[in-house]
């Protein structure tokens, strides 16, 4: 498979440009920007979890510095549906860009609205855009086309461009039974595939998976077979955006009778949004206070909370460890854990399943009992998409690239030419030429933006390898006074260490302070440079502890004059 011809220069003429920040390469953070000459319009703004080695970073979001350049370009940011790895970065993102509208679903606007108003963001209108309906956006025209997800009212775009139609799906799959009985929009598709398209950028997350995804109704008939028969307490953890899911639990839990109980906050949360906005539908009397869920006998109560990824201080794990202010798991409760392990939680699920146990449950989870299906397409339905728009040039996003590099594959089973298929990742351009011929661009910046408690991005690569050499090999202090004229030690050095061992051996000990002394020895009689014993003391202390010890602690030498 070939990636893309380079043109040379380009031709007289506007230039089109799809611009991934985020979701190529990777799973999470999506955002995608689409430019012709003057006008930008920016599809998801989404973030990703930390990854392991990223100590402290509370999130990740797109680096926006392509945006930034060019605000005044901006014409709107469109989201396709409201999950956090497409709309979590839009707090951190908006207040670069004031007065720059947000075109989203009912459902999505609901609970973007919410997060908007926690920032105290006031600036940029959130505005509807519904499957079906469009908006003239400069030389854009954007439709919306319903697609099947794990979320209400998830859409994908059709970005009407002077060079051509380019559909973005946002994440999909083509399920035939949705719960809230909406088809995706298979008569919108194959109108745009009949009307041409010039680029297709289509969800890879599942493009390593053969055949189809099953249905979202099947994890109800899931929990239906798991509570039947049950005198405890049932206990469900799932995604706090995945409506259709909690609708389930709602519905199950009708079938025998149970009431529901919702904990978690961003659950509480999406759960009164998605029922005022009629997303969300049961008997009022089936809904109990979390403070009183005492009150209900263990054989009418199911509790719906988050935690499904073994999050520490989300509820499921707060249970699991004796931690939760209303509920401790006891003996004869079920936990039904609604979600497979993300790449990479797969250890803090396993921890809180094992405590689960511990504590007397029995726990239905992905290894021995699936009550969980994927909200995006397989194999099968990756094909049904490229037929249905039958694009002229192709690139797979939503993906790590493996998954991509798969997708790729299979649009050239179905006829897309390899010239024509692009595996890209962030920040690498693709530019489509007046004559219908794509290209790649020069790469433009992207990467990672960290949130740390209030900060956005004031935590970098620097930082963070310094955290992990504190978190690897600990802290070695060291605190000497020299003379301001010679240089000379007054005194011995002090030596703190946290994070290198319990006790310092004695003989480790006089060795450093032997080593420190010789590294700032100053025959002479004049003014040393601070800079420099800081140089080596540091220098010399660190080749002794590893000669010693085979470890490098970081060495932070302080020191004062008199």
């Amino acid at each position: 498979m070939t990636i893309a011809r380079d043109n040379g220069a380009a031709p007289d003429g506007t230039i089109l440009r799809i611009i991934p920040l985020g979701g190529v390469g990777e799973i999470g953070k999506n955002m995608t920007v689409i430019e012709y000459g003057n006008d930008i319009v920016v599809i998801d703004a989404g973030l990703m979890f930390p990854e392991e080695g990223m100590f402290g970073i509370d999130l990740v979001v797109p680096d926006v510095t392509y945006l930034r350049e060019r605000k005044e370009m901006v014409r709107a940011f469109l989201i396709t549906h409201a999950h956090e790895d497409h709309v979590g970065g839009l707090p951190y993102v908006l207040p670069t860009f004031p007065g720059v509208p947000v075109y989203a679903s009912t459902l999505a606007r609901g609970l973007l609205g919410n997060k908007i108003k926690e920032h105290k963001l006031r600036n940029n209108p959130l505005l509807a855009l519904e499957a079906g309906g469009s908006v003239e956006l400069g030389p854009f025209t954007a439709t919306a086309f319903r697609i099947g997800h794990s979320i209400p009212d998830a859409m994908g775009i059709c970005l009407r461009t002077p060079l051509g139609n380019i559909v973005h799906t946002g994440d999909f799959k083509f399920d035939h039974t949705p719960v809230d009985g909406k088809l995706s929009d298979f008569h919108m598709l194959a109108g745009f595939g009949a009307e041409g398209v010039l680029c297709l950028m289509s969800d890879s997350t599942r493009a390593e998976n053969p055949g189809y995804t099953p249905s979202e109704r099947t994890v109800g008939e899931a929990f239906r077979e798991m509570m039947e028969g049950l005198d405890g307490r049932v206990i469900v953890a799932t995604f706090a955006s995945n409506i259709a899911r909690i609708q389930q639990v709602f519905d199950a839990a009708e079938t025998f009778g149970r009431s529901v109980a919702v904990i978690g906050r961003s659950m509480e949360q999406n759960t009164r949004i998605a029922s005022e906005l009629g997303y969300l539908r049961y008997p009022a009397t089936q809904l109990v206070p979390k403070d009183r869920i005492r009150d209900v006998p263990d054989d009418k109560l199911v509790i719906a909370t988050t935690g499904a990824q073994g999050e520490p201080m989300a509820g499921l794990a707060r249970m699991a460890n004796r931690d939760h202010r209303y509920v401790e798991i006891q003996a004869g409760d079920t936990v039904i854990v609604s979600a497979s392990p993300i790449p990479g939680n797969e250890e803090m699920v396993g921890r809180t399943i094992d405590n689960l146990f511990k504590a007397g449950a029995n726990v239905y989870y992905h290894a021995i009992r699936r009550a969980h299906v994927s909200g995006h397409g397989s194999q099968e339905e990756l094909k049904l998409m490229l037929n249905l728009t039958k694009p002229r040039h192709f690139i797979p996003i939503h993906g790590e690239f493996r998954m991509l590099v798969q997708h790729g594959r299979l649009a050239a089973e179905v006829g897309v030419a390899p010239e024509n298929i692009f595996i890209i990742e962030n920040g690498q351009p693709i530019e489509f030429l007046p004559d219908g011929s794509a290209r790649r661009g020069a790469r433009v910046e992207s990467g990672y933006v960290f949130v740390d408690g209030l900060s956005v991005g004031e935590v970098g690569d620097v930082v963070l390898r310094d955290r992990r050499a504190l978190a690897s090999d600990g802290m070695f202090l060291v605190v000497v006074t020299v003379d301001k004229q010679t240089g000379n030690l007054v005194g011995p050095p002090e030596i703190v260490t946290r994070g290198f061992v319990a006790e310092v051996d004695a003989a480790l000990l006089a060795g450093a302070i032997d080593r420190i002394s010789r590294s700032i020895e100053n025959p002479g009689e004049h003014t040393s440079e601070i800079g420099l014993l800081k140089a080596q003391i540091k220098d010399g202390l660190s080749q002794y502890l590893y000669e010693r010890t085979k470890r490098r602690p970081m060495v932070l030498p302080v020191v004062m004059e008199v």
